[in-house]
């Protein structure tokens, strides 16, 4: 079996952190969500991160963050959104696993986030614009490093993750 990491990548509200978590139980490998293991380390949540240290400070949170996840084998790693905007994190996100891109519409974003006031690139007078601009920005970085895209919207959690199973490399499950 190949100890790589399954790395999930993706806009904010692709689910992530949900199909990591089922592909992991499945694979009976640790599940880890980048944004969480910032939380537990600092003790404060993303958006005081953003408030106090502006984006630049997260980022560099980020990349510690990946560069500590990534030092071990074996697991699911969900990252954050714009994990993948370092040209470093790129590197190592690519060195240490096999990526797997959610690829999200903006519409199917809003219906998931609509309610989550804990998202700090989300204040805005306009959340669709902001959804937007960041999927115009990030989806080619996102089909550059996937190894593996797959569509979510309206596909429910679990079939979604098995679906990704069958479709990872035998050597991986």
């Amino acid at each position: 079996m190949d100890r790589r990491n399954i790395i999930l990548i993706g806009p904010m509200g692709s689910g992530k952190s949900t199909i990591g978590n089922i592909i992991a139980k499945r694979l009976n490998r640790e599940f880890q969500d980048s944004d969480h293991y910032i939380e537990e380390r600092t003790g404060v949540d993303i958006a005081r991160i953003f408030d106090i240290e502006g984006e630049t400070g997260f980022r560099e949170r980020e990349t510690n963050a990946l560069i500590e996840l990534l030092s071990r084998d074996n697991r699911v790693i969900a990252t954050g959104g714009g994990s993948v905007l370092r040209p470093e994190n790129q590197k190592l996100l690519r060195e240490k696993g096999y990526i797997v891109f959610l690829d999200t519409s903006v519409h199917q974003q809003l219906r998931r986030l609509r309610r989550d006031k804990k998202r700090p690139l989300l204040q805005t007078d306009n959340p669709r614009a902001r959804l937007e601009a960041l999927f115009a920005e990030r989806r080619p970085i996102y089909l550059d490093l996937a190894d593996l895209a797959v569509k979510t919207d309206k596909r429910v959690a679990r079939w979604l993750a098995a679906d990704i199973i069958s479709q990872l490399p035998e050597n991986l499950r």
